[in-house]
């Protein structure tokens, strides 16, 4: 008999490094959209989850991959929920500005990958995902839109569930902050 498939939702990362401080005028008009893009991930569609830092509606303050690169890491019940806010919303129109704020990346800047239900990736794990993605390629473990697999195809690969989380509705859990000044370091 073949083991059930258990409940699994896609987190994502992506990193940008910012071409000026985040305080500079010229990051002004990125600034400024956050608040609407972060209200519109929250209210879309298989929203789950997402970082934000201690007392903040964002993570842009938290600087786990280095004092100019920000941050973004969420949870979406699928990937064609993450695709339908990324690609199908107001979001599309501040990423099509994002050379105005962002060096161009040379590697990987963005990673997809599996969790279980109720599972909050860390900073350290997304991470490693990132790292991971650039060292080996796309893998059931880490991957892109471009060369996506299944939670199926992924789930030998999943996290056991956080036990503390387990049970606790994901909509209502945001993490402050990295869990530990190692999982903040960890690029």
């Amino acid at each position: 008999m073949t083991k059930p498939m258990q409940a699994a939702h896609l987190a994502q990362l992506n990193v940008a490094t910012l071409l000026h401080p985040i305080d500079d005028p010229r990051i002004a008009p990125f600034v400024e959209a956050l608040d609407p893009v972060n209200a519109a991930a929250d209210g879309a569609p298989g929203f789950v989850w997402r970082l934000v830092g201690e007392g903040e509606s964002d993570a842009t303050g938290l600087r786990p991959a280095g004092e100019d690169v920000i941050v973004n890491l969420s949870v979406w019940e699928s990937q064609e929920a993450l695709w339908d806010f990324a690609y199908r919303s107001g979001h599309l129109e501040v990423m099509r500005r994002r050379r105005e704020w962002f060096e161009r990346h040379v590697e990987a800047h963005m990673v997809l990958w599996w969790v279980p239900v109720g599972h909050l990736p860390t900073v350290g794990e997304a991470l490693e995902r990132l790292t991971e993605l650039r060292d080996h390629g796309p893998s059931p473990r880490a991957f892109t839109f471009a060369t996506s697999y299944t939670a199926t195809e992924a789930a030998r690969h999943l996290p056991l569930a956080q036990p503390e989380q387990a049970g606790v509705p994901a909509q209502a859990v945001r993490s402050p902050r990295p869990e530990s000044a190692d999982d903040a370091a960890a690029v």
